[in-house]
């Protein structure tokens, strides 16, 4: 069974800073009553792994 999950998706490295503000940033200014935001996190890239099929716009050796 799959579940579709996303409109746009934004995929990048940052700090944990950085992310602490973008939260800040995205619970001001989204509607609560209808969007939401999905933050995937990978402590390890042991059990995590990344497929692109076509061509890779952005090769990444790590995901956060």
């Amino acid at each position: 069974m799959s579940t579709w999950v996303q409109n746009s998706v934004f995929e990048g490295d940052i700090t944990e800073a950085n992310l602490k503000k973008l939260q800040m940033e995205l619970n001001r200014i989204i509607k609560k009553e209808a969007d939401s935001v999905i933050i995937y996190k990978f402590n390890s890239l042991k059990y995590s792994s990344r497929e692109v099929m076509g061509l890779d716009k952005n090769p990444q050796n790590s995901i956060i």
